[in-house]
């Protein structure tokens, strides 16, 4: 059941982000971050990958090599454009992200509850900055589990598996990237909320499963803290 919850509340956040132009706006602002970043970074990749495959293996002189150097460089960069996506997210997340994030959770809080909750009791630099902090987690994290079970596809026999299995926990981690901000900004420990993932492992499967779906998961994603903090209010009631 709680799997189905989670399918639900994420699409029931997209919904609810397009009915109010502030979320709206928000969640825009959010994609747009990302995908300027996204292209500056996939950008230097393609604009550099002769010069970064002549890092690792120079280029032959003649030969069938060359051709075969030429199509290692290509692939070689659309594997480092990838990464360049992951880490142009990231970098979103650290710098932007999470500042948009939470304040699309709080602005929904206002919206549903018809009030601001304020959760900490200091000034806005300093919450700035310990928002940020509980973003490096969030990140290095998941980032380790995932490319520990792509690592361990390499070297078994079950590569296909370990494969699913790998994009089965990005999504988990990617739906408590955004579950994580309600608790985050009440200062609940890490520990804790990290014992919250793992209670509700199911939930998040279903809120995750969605990000794994091509182009669709760009949508979702941007709105994805609407979902996740009517899942809280909902939970309080």
């Amino acid at each position: 059941m709680d799997f189905f919850s989670g399918i639900k509340f994420n699409i029931q956040g997209v919904f609810f982000a397009v009915k109010h132009p502030g979320l709206l706006w928000l969640g825009l602002l959010r994609f747009i971050i990302v995908f300027i970043l996204a292209l500056l970074f996939s950008g230097m990749v393609f604009f550099w990958h002769e010069q970064i495959l002549s890092l690792i293996w120079k280029m032959p002189e003649k030969g069938m090599l060359v051709y075969v150097w030429h199509l290692v460089s290509w692939v070689l960069s659309l594997l480092l454009a990838a990464v360049a996506v992951v880490a142009a997210y990231l970098t979103a997340q650290l710098f932007f992200g999470v500042f948009i994030m939470d304040y699309m959770s709080r602005l929904t809080e206002k919206i549903v509850l018809g009030k601001e909750i304020s959760y900490a009791d200091t000034s806005w630099p300093a919450f700035f900055v310990y928002l940020v902090c509980q973003e490096i987690p969030r990140a290095v994290i998941p980032m380790i589990i995932t490319g520990g079970i792509m690592v361990l596809g390499l070297f078994t026999p079950l590569g296909p598996v370990i494969i699913v299995l790998s994009a089965i926990s990005a999504g988990v981690f990617l739906a408590w990237d955004n579950t994580d901000l309600v608790p985050a900004r009440k200062m609940i420990p890490f520990r804790v909320r990290l014992g919250f993932l793992g209670r509700t492992v199911w939930f998040h499967l279903g809120f995750g499963l969605l990000f794994l779906i091509p182009w669709v998961n760009i949508v979702l994603l941007s709105f994805a803290p609407v979902g996740a903090t009517l899942y809280h209010i909902h939970n309080n009631r």
